[in-house]
């Protein structure tokens, strides 16, 4: 079935190529929403805020613990993104039954 079915299946294609550049679009924002560099960046703008006046203790509070969760949550899924990484590698759409 493997020429029958890719035959049958190309109208699909454009939805299967579509669904592709969503997951890319999808990891590379949150590789950046989770970047370390980013994040840390963040919160050297927030504390000036704090030392400038225009953020108060409750809001300074607030954001830097939204921050700090994010970092946590970037540094977990580095650490166990070697794993479970498979974005990198090429589907293989032309394997046999």
């Amino acid at each position: 079935m493997g020429l029958i079915g890719e035959l049958l299946a190309l109208p699909l294609a454009p939805a299967r190529g579509a669904l592709w550049a969503i997951r890319q679009v999808t990891a590379e924002a949150e590789r950046q929403y989770y970047d370390p560099s980013a994040i840390r960046a963040e919160l050297a703008r927030l504390t000036r805020q704090l030392e400038a006046g225009e953020i108060d203790e409750a809001e300074f509070d607030r954001r830097e613990d939204e921050l700090l969760t994010r970092l946590g949550y970037g540094v977990q899924q580095q650490q166990t993104a070697p794993e479970n990484q498979t974005a990198d590698q090429p589907e293989n759409r032309t394997a046999t039954r």
